[in-house]
């Protein structure tokens, strides 16, 4: 990795992590007799262990010009291991959490080992860990590829994705320390936040400067999906997380929104993020994937471009549904609600897109477990989103809500669509990156196949029994007009189901660790050719020069 700098881009990287190195010292000066200077002192050692990498590598000898005439892939490949290791992780947790649902005991009596700091474990790893990783990683293999451009410098890569795992890191340990916001999806503490804001302004000029050099005159539409990616979440995060900390010396802060203001504020944050983070950034990454993996042209590209305003206009209202009967003013339900079943438009325009675009190609569906990944997750987008505009009603909502029906849509969303689109992106951009003809073991891609669809069916139909009876016990009455059952009675009955749910949950850890397995198998294997031809970007003068022997 050093070795690929230049010498100005390895000073620039002791600076940057010196002034890392200064922060997290302050932290944990400031932090005296606080948690906080458990993470100072987390964020100083990280940034020291990497200043001497970089010093044991400093007097390597720089790269040649002739790296401007490849793509630059090895923050690509980085990121694709962190996102299966982070996958592997995250799920793992969240299977721990499941069976202690089932079996409360599991505690250990640890307050670290509780329902309450596992769970954002569970879903920051997934969610930013494996998710976060995986669009980083492909969003720097598609740009380059279809702007037919290198990517600006070395070192902005790098900083991204070595920076957003360190914001993961503090985030994960900071929630078994007992370190949270307490917003969903928004857990993590303001001088976390703050580390991010300054990833994310990075990683969006990576994709600017990269587009201003294109060679390529048209913007594809999976970058389209990607800058919202960027664009939307970098607004949300930002206002969601607008605090105040106790004091610098403190890891507690109070958010700078109150009361029914600060449920809208998060909600409208909680479904963007579903929208532009767990939506917009995997449709550019099912965009570019699917048709090249499928050896077919996206079946219509205008209704690429008019989901993309859809989606980009419509879930940016959406958000209030998520508290339909609070104290939130009814005409906002309201619009939430209308939005959400609007969203049914754009949303199945994309999974129609992607199954249409598969036409002529279905005998590459039955024989090839990577391109069956990607097409199962479209079907799973489209059931999902028609589940989510369904669930938005108030009506619906009235049983839905508060129940496991819930917990069973969001992994709908989750394994079917999210993680089924990331593996077999990653099953295609493996041995591409790589240079391999194939992964490892197409066999093993077949099981890990066969583990997830397995997996989501028994937990997502669990979820959905659970709930449905959770809401209808919830909501039934006796003669005298009393509850007819006990929360405790709900609890019993749920048993059996929540059971299904960790069985499910473990097929699906089984499916990642086996994924994990083949990635690390095919990278051992990989050669040292170099990349063919037509794989590379556009630098008219230096490939005079090359051919001309100068």
């Amino acid at each position: 990795m050093i070795s690929e700098l230049t010498r100005g881009e390895r000073r620039l990287a002791l600076a940057v992590l010196t002034a890392v190195a200064t922060f997290g010292l302050a932290l944990a000066i400031a932090g005296r007799g606080d948690i906080l200077a458990v993470h100072g002192g987390l964020i100083m050692a990280s940034a020291v262990i990497l200043m001497f990498f970089v010093i044991a590598g400093f007097y390597a000898p720089e790269p040649g010009e002739e790296r401007l005439a490849q793509y630059y892939d090895t923050p690509t490949k980085a990121g694709v291991v962190l996102a299966m290791i982070w996958g592997v992780i995250g799920m793992g947790v969240g299977d721990w959490v499941a069976w202690l649902l089932v079996y409360p005991d599991m505690t250990f009596d640890a307050a670290w080992a509780s329902f309450g700091r596992l769970r954002p474990v569970h879903t920051s790893g997934v969610i930013f860990g494996f998710g976060g990783n995986a669009l980083i990683a492909t969003s720097f293999h598609v740009l380059q590829r279809t702007s037919r451009a290198r990517l600006p410098d070395q070192f902005s890569p790098w900083f991204v994705l070595v920076g957003y795992n360190l914001f993961c890191l503090i985030a994960a340990s900071g929630y078994l320390l007992g370190i949270t916001q307490s917003k969903e999806y928004a857990e993590p503490e303001w001088y976390a936040d703050l580390w991010l804001v300054v990833v994310w302004v990075v990683y969006f000029s990576i994709y600017l400067r990269t587009l201003m050099r294109r060679q390529e005159p048209h913007i594809y539409v999976a970058n389209w999906y990607y800058m919202a990616f960027i664009l939307v979440v970098a607004i949300l995060h930002i206002v969601n997380n607008l605090a105040v900390p106790i004091s610098f010396g403190s890891a507690k802060s109070y958010s700078a929104f109150s009361g029914v203001q600060d449920a809208m504020t998060q909600w409208w944050y909680g479904h963007n993020a579903v929208a532009f983070f767990l939506t917009a950034g995997f449709l550019g990454m099912m965009y570019y994937y699917l048709p090249k993996r499928a050896g077919r042209p996206v079946f219509s590209y205008r209704m690429s471009i008019l989901g993309f305003w859809g989606i980009t206009f419509m879930y940016m209202w959406a958000g209030s549904h998520h508290l339909h009967y609070t104290a939130l003013p009814q005409w906002v339900q309201t619009l939430g609600m209308t939005f959400s079943i609007m969203l049914i438009v754009p949303s199945w325009m994309a999974a129609a897109n992607a199954l249409l675009t598969l036409n002529g190609a279905w005998h590459k569906v039955r024989d090839d477990a990577t391109l069956r990944f990607m097409m199962l997750a479209a079907v799973f987008y489209g059931l999902s989103t028609f589940e989510g505009s369904f669930m938005s009603i108030r009506a619906v909502n009235s049983l839905s809500h508060y129940t496991d029906w819930t917990v069973g849509h969001v992994h709908a969303g989750a394994l079917g669509w999210v993680a089924l689109i990331t593996f077999g992106s990653i099953y295609a951009v493996v041995p591409w990156v790589w240079k391999r003809p194939a992964m490892y073991s197409n066999k093993l891609v077949e099981v890990h196949f066969w583990l997830s669809l397995a997996g989501t069916l028994v937990y997502v139909f669990a979820m959905w029994n659970s709930g449905i009876i959770q809401g209808l016990m919830w909501r039934t009455y006796n003669e005298g007009g009393t509850l007819a059952y006990s929360f405790i009675d709900s609890l019993v009955a749920m048993r059996p189901y929540y059971i299904a749910r960790a069985i499910g949950g473990l097929l699906f850890v089984i499916g990642a660790v086996v994924g994990l397995y083949n990635v690390w198998m095919t990278i051992r294997e990989a050669s040292a050719e170099r990349a063919d031809a037509p794989d590379a970007p556009v630098v008219p003068a230096l490939a005079r020069s090359l051919q001309a022997g100068e």
